[in-house]
C-alpha cells in the first residue's frame, strides 16, 4: 500500500506546481505540507514520490516557454552551421545559458553528500527562507528595474546561473528567489529577470528531476499517486507561470518577501514545537 493517497497526492501536486518557480522555496512548502498532513517526510517513499511530481512542473515550462526554446535552439543549431548566424542574440544567449549551467552541474556532484546530508536540514530551509527574504528586499530596493531581455549580456548570465548555487546548498533560498534577486541587482526589470530566471532554470531542473526520476519510480510511493500529482503540478505550475509574469509587469516582490519571512518562521515553530522533524 502507498504512504501516499490519491488525495494527498492532490494537494502535494497541488503544492509543487505553485512554489517551485515563485520565489518561496519548494522544498520547505514540500515538507510543511507532509509533515501535517502526518506523512513521514524522511520515508524514502515519500522523498522518490516528491522528486518525480517535480517532473511535471518541469514539464509545465517548457510547454509554456516552448516558442521560445524552439526559436532560440533553432537560432542555435543554424548558428553551428552559419557563421554569419553567430550573431544573432537568441544563438549566444543558447551558449550562455549552457555556459551558465556548469557551475551548478560541478557544485552539484562535488557537494552531493553535503546536500542530501547536513544542509537538507529544515533548520537550514528555514534559515534559508528568512535570509533569502532580505537578499530579495535588498535586490527589489536597489536594483534599477532599466535594462530589458534583450540588453542581457553574457556576464549577467553567467551571475545569474551560478546564483542557483545558492539555492542548491540552502534549499530554502530558493532557486528562483537566487537567480530572480540577482538579476534585479543586476539592474534587469523585473519581467527581464523573471524570464532569465525561467530561462536559465531549464537546463538544471530537467537535469536534476531526470537524474532524481531514475531513482524515485521504484520507491514504492504507487503508480496512481505519483501519476495524479504529477499531472496537477503541471497544471498548477502552467497557471502559476502564466501569474507570476503579469504580477512582476506591475508589482514589487514585497509580497513573496513577506511571506518567504512568515513560512520561515512558522517553520521554525514547528521544528520546534516537535511536529515537524529536521
Amino acid at each position: 500500500m502507498s504512504v501516499i493517497s490519491i488525495g494527498q497526492a492532490v494537494v502535494l501536486g497541488a503544492v509543487e506546481g505553485v512554489t517551485e518557480f515563485l520565489p518561496v522555496s519548494s522544498t520547505g512548502h514540500l515538507k510543511i505540507v507532509e509533515g501535517l498532513m502526518g506523512i513521514p517526510v524522511d520515508d524514502d517513499a515519500v522523498i522518490g514520490f516528491s522528486a518525480v511530481i517535480q517532473v511535471g512542473a518541469i514539464a509545465a515550462v517548457l510547454v509554456y516557454f516552448r516558442k521560445d526554446i524552439v526559436r532560440i535552439l533553432s537560432a542555435w543549431a543554424r548558428g553551428l552551421a552559419d557563421r554569419e548566424e553567430r550573431y544573432h542574440h537568441d544563438y549566444r544567449f543558447a551558449w550562455w545559458v549552457i555556459f551558465a549551467t556548469v557551475p551548478i552541474v560541478l557544485v552539484g556532484l562535488a557537494a552531493k553528500p553535503l546536500i542530501k546530508g547536513p544542509l537538507a536540514s529544515l533548520w537550514v530551509v528555514a534559515g534559508s527562507l528568512i535570509v533569502g527574504s532580505g537578499v530579495m528586499w535588498v535586490a527589489d530596493r536597489t536594483g534599477r528595474h532599466k535594462r530589458g531581455e534583450d540588453d542581457t549580456s553574457f556576464k549577467d548570465a553567467m551571475l545569474v546561473g551560478g546564483s542557483q548555487i545558492l539555492a542548491l546548498l540552502f534549499p530554502g533560498f530558493s532557486r528562483s528567489g537566487a537567480t530572480m534577486s540577482t538579476a534585479l541587482l543586476l539592474d534587469l526589470d523585473r519581467v527581464a529577470a523573471t524570464r532569465l530566471s525561467f530561462f536559465l532554470g531549464i537546463p538544471a531542473l530537467t537535469g536534476a528531476g531526470l537524474y532524481e526520476l531514475k531513482d524515485a519510480l521504484g520507491t514504492g510511493a504507487g503508480a496512481a499517486p505519483l501519476a495524479v500529482g504529477t499531472l496537477v503540478s503541471f497544471v498548477v505550475a502552467y497557471a502559476s507561470i502564466a501569474w507570476l509574469l503579469k504580477f512582476v509587469a506591475k508589482h514589487s516582490f514585497n509580497a513573496f518577501v513577506i511571506y518567504r519571512i512568515a513560512v520561515g518562521v512558522l517553520l521554525f515553530g514547528l521544528l520546534g514545537a516537535g511536529v515537524l522533524h529536521s
